[in-house]
């Protein structure tokens, strides 16, 4: 049995998991961190608004971040336990028990590790072309972005093979960094942006 007719199989069986593993196409052409630092522009904002309303903080405001110093204060405060971490991880926790109730999750893990070796990649050649734009040498921070934009893609795989509309919280974060900024998260009522 060829390529193609494993993909029928699974098409026929999973659909959405194909759909999630056709992801990885998307993500060569993300401007991962093209524009961090640049003023926001309103489509971005607009974006932000969106996700923010589907997250359930429509009273957070966003706000630009203007340089990398400022990007990893933002993270350094960041309070892992605010309600908006706790949201993103109870979607999270959500999406993944209803996938793994329709699709066997062996193969689950297989489209998804496949979708993060994927954006390591091309998170990484992103980070790295910004941090040189900037001459900044922060290992540590530039982890910390590879990390965050593989997880946003994690999380927009995880919501295709729910088969979730594209007005889940995490189909609209990914379009935040499709746009070349990096959303950092929200502390208080503001929703910082790189």
């Amino acid at each position: 049995m060829d390529d193609d007719e494993l993909e029928i199989d699974a098409m026929e069986e999973y659909p959405t998991l194909v759909l999630a593993s056709r992801f990885t196409k998307l993500i060569p052409r993300t401007d991962w961190f093209r524009y961090v630092g640049e003023p926001l522009e309103q489509d971005v904002v607009k974006k932000a608004e969106l996700y923010l309303n589907a997250l359930g903080f429509p009273e957070a405001t966003p706000a630009e971040v203007e340089d990398w110093q400022e990007a990893a204060h933002s993270l350094e405060t960041n309070d892992w336990n605010s309600p908006f971490w706790e949201v993103e991880q109870q979607l999270m926790a959500a999406l993944t028990v209803e996938v793994t109730n329709t699709i066997d999750p062996k193969l689950l893990e297989m489209v998804l590790a496949n979708v993060t070796s994927v954006a390591s990649e091309y998170v990484s050649e992103g980070v790295v072309a910004a941090a040189d734009r900037w001459g900044m040498h922060d290992e540590e921070l530039m982890k910390a972005a590879i990390g965050e934009g593989v997880q946003a893609c994690y999380q927009a795989a995880l919501v295709i093979a729910a088969g979730v509309d594209d007005e889940h919280p995490f189909t609209l974060k990914y379009q935040m960094y499709e746009t070349g900024w990096w959303p950092l998260g929200v502390m208080g009522n503001t929703f910082n942006i790189f």
